[in-house]
């Protein structure tokens, strides 16, 4: 069998054994002698099917206690859309564009939802967020901290937290991009500003004008874009 075959094949029994063992993050795998004997393949093949696998965040091997199973988080995802994009970017290509339209399509298209039964308490956080914006405008820069925190809690209502993953994984792939390409100034005044008419159509139920309002949220960064 190829080595390359063969690495594959051991992480998929790897994976098999997490899903019939049913662990969770943080829980331990058998050690690599073990999952020598379970697998009946040689220790390189373990060891480079588990540098694979921590690559993809699947497992976790803590140097000096073992190999537990890891957070299961979509960076991988993100560091390949936001490298990507860049290399795309730099050849020339329409990928900031491409990349920003994902969000758009995914986050305008939910809204609507999001504003017909969005809870008291969700409003609140988001109100909460929408303030500490214009403060940190009238400082002079909206902080991407509360920007994320923000786009997160809009969707939190809707109670899929794959979707509230993606979402995430989207808007840090973008950041990435974005930063390194340093795509112009912007000006913190507008970014609190479109924010809290997002969360004013939200409080008022209103679900058009709530796509609207994120419309032009993002109309302002596609603007940056093409300067």
């Amino acid at each position: 069998m190829a080595r390359g075959t063969l690495s594959e094949d051991v992480q998929g029994q790897i994976k098999q054994l997490i899903l019939e063992r049913r662990l969770t993050p943080g829980d331990p795998l058998p050690t690599e002698a073990e999952l020598v004997g379970l697998l009946d393949v040689s220790r390189n093949s373990v060891r480079e099917a588990l540098k694979a696998l921590q690559a993809m965040r699947i497992v976790e091997i803590r140097h000096g206690f073992g190999t537990y199973v890891g957070p299961l988080t979509l960076e991988p995802f993100v560091e390949g859309v936001a490298f990507r994009a860049a290399v795309r970017h730099h050849q020339g290509e329409s990928s900031l564009y491409e990349l920003m339209e994902v969000r758009e399509a995914l986050e305008s298209g939910l809204i609507a939802t999001v504003a017909r039964d969005l809870p008291p308490e969700d409003l609140a956080v988001l109100k909460g967020l929408v303030a500490r914006m214009g403060e940190e405008a009238a400082a002079g820069q909206v902080n991407g901290s509360t920007d994320r925190a923000f786009h997160l809690a809009l969707y939190r209502s809707l109670g899929n937290q794959l979707l509230s993953d993606v979402l995430d994984a989207f808007w840090e792939a973008l950041r990435r991009v974005r930063d390194d390409l340093s795509d112009g100034p912007r000006d913190p005044r507008v970014t609190h500003h479109q924010h809290a008419e997002i969360v004013t159509a939200l409080e008022e139920g209103d679900g058009d004008r709530a796509v609207e309002a994120m419309h032009r949220h993002f109309g302002d960064i596609r603007r940056r874009l093409a300067e």
